[in-house]
């Protein structure tokens, strides 16, 4: 499955396939083949691709009233789905915006303080104990399992990096960064030490870069919003 899937980038046959299943539902390949005036084989070898994709899936339909031969349904999986519009970046910021104009932003605050505690909770019971290296390395998939977008990055000063080129939250956090902070204040939280964001998407870098510092976190502060970024390469 591609990292970046566009229902446009597609060939025809296949896009008006996942449309039709889009708007009318589950489907047969025969009844697909009906609407969409193609043959049965061509709707066959292209529903056979788009499963293998994992665009869509398929469902065993038993016919009632005798023992007929069972016949698949095709639907749109998760994945299928998500390639058509979607708006989630603009009702996140709509819902930040009318917590903060509705209950100002102590309110928002104690929000992100909740999402950053369930995340430390989250990841506690896996990184305990264990030396700051193995904890760096199994961060490195704090937003994915085997995140490929995620890796660590050490200087010649001996300083160690966390480097993101592909935030999920990338629409969101640029019009609204104070959202970064969640993550800032959970690595701090988890490794124990002073974590500052020294490159930022938000900025044009076209990646965000934590470099964990060797100091002590404070260990009496359980989220802490993002200062601008310091002058620390």
């Amino acid at each position: 499955m591609s990292d970046t899937p566009s229902l446009d980038a597609m060939s025809e046959p296949r896009r008006e396939i996942l449309v039709a299943l889009k708007t009318g539902g589950p489907r047969s390949i025969a009844e697909l083949a009906e609407r969409l005036t193609i043959t049965y084989e061509a709707v066959r070898q292209h529903m056979a691709q788009l499963e293998l994709d994992g665009w869509v899936g398929r469902q065993v339909v038993r016919t009632s009233g005798g023992p007929g031969r069972p016949r698949s349904s095709f639907s749109l999986t998760a994945a299928g789905d998500h390639l058509f519009p979607k708006a989630y970046d603009e009702l996140s910021v709509q819902l930040i915006d009318a917590a903060m104009d509705e209950f100002g932003p102590e309110a928002v605050q104690r929000l992100l303080e909740i999402v950053a505690e369930r995340k430390v909770e989250e990841w506690a019971g896996v990184v305990r104990n264990l030396p700051l290296e193995a904890r760096l390395k199994l961060l490195t998939g704090i937003y994915k399992d085997d995140d490929p977008f995620c890796h660590l990055e050490y200087g010649e000063d001996g300083s160690t990096k966390l480097v993101e080129t592909n935030c999920p939250y990338l629409e969101v956090a640029r019009r609204r960064p104070a959202l970064c902070s969640v993550t800032v204040s959970v690595l701090r939280r988890l490794l124990g030490r002073k974590v500052v964001r020294t490159q930022r998407f938000q900025d044009g870098h076209g990646r965000c870069v934590f470099k964990i510092l060797d100091q002590p976190a404070d260990g009496s502060r359980l989220f802490d919003w993002e200062p601008e970024l310091e002058s620390i390469a």
